[in-house]
């Protein structure tokens, strides 16, 4: 049975989040720790998710993660994420981080990430998404390699089944004498 599927917008799904770059989360280079801003980037990118199917999902990969710049300590990062494209339950999600030197009030592309996201309703079915409409010309641009960037998923998907049926679960560093 074909169900008319909703269209949203990129906008409605639209997170900003605001974030002071503190000490603690500082690596030995004196910048943000990379794995800091992972978690920050995947709990935005839930919200956008959920914004756009109003329903459960689950992070499925991390698709790429680009840093461009180093973030410094004081500075402040703004993360915007929004759905940049949908199948019939997987949503992808456009992450972007600007960081802001507060002293001196320079902007700069820090990151550009896209996570990809897996709907499922309350008994864990998978659930059929909103399709998306983008509007903006950053959208349409980002939204416009949402085709190849999930032909490229499904290669790794494969790729990486295969890979884990060479992986080993024995405990290297336990001595089997």
């Amino acid at each position: 049975m074909n169900e008319k599927r909703a269209i949203k917008h990129c906008r409605e799904s639209l997170v900003v989040q605001t974030h002071s770059i503190l000490p603690n989360q500082l690596n030995n280079h004196g910048t943000l720790f990379g794995g800091e801003l992972m978690s920050m980037l995947d709990i935005a990118a839930s919200i956008a998710v959920t914004r756009h199917i109003r329903t459960q999902s689950v992070t499925a990969s991390t698709d790429s993660v680009d840093f461009l710049h180093p973030i410094q300590r004081n500075d402040a990062i703004t993360i915007e994420t929004y759905v940049s494209g949908v199948g019939k339950s997987s949503v992808e999600v456009f992450c972007k981080v600007i960081g802001e030197n507060l002293l001196t009030g320079e902007q700069y592309l820090a990151v550009t990430a896209f996570l990809t996201f897996v709907a499922f309703n309350t008994d864990k079915s998978k659930a059929v998404v909103p399709l998306i409409e983008p509007e903006t010309d950053e959208e349409k641009f980002v939204c416009s390699g949402y085709e190849e960037r999930k032909m490229n998923r499904f290669a790794k998907r494969e790729f990486n089944k295969q890979f884990a049926r060479k992986i080993t679960l024995t405990n290297s560093w336990i001595d089997e004498a």
